[in-house]
């Protein structure tokens, strides 16, 4: 496996993990959250790599999308 696979693969993962923990948090469906993440400025910035945000723990990183895209949660 090269580490081209191997990010993309911990990508994926990651944003399973986001979503799901975003969808426990917030007790709304699978189904929300994926459509909550997808639109959020923090799915580019994870996507692109943006100053290594794609590192940090999925906790916090949902913490961070609640405080900071709150609009996408209403």
């Amino acid at each position: 496996m090269d580490e081209e696979t191997l990010e993309r693969t911990y990508q994926e993962n990651l944003e399973e993990r986001i979503i799901t923990y975003l969808s426990e948090l917030k007790d709304i469906s699978l189904e929300k959250a994926m459509d909550i993440y997808y639109h959020s400025m923090m799915a580019e910035k994870i996507h692109r790599g943006v100053e290594g945000i794609q590192y940090l723990d999925f906790k916090v990183l949902v913490e961070i999308l609640c405080e900071t895209e709150k609009e996408l949660l209403t």
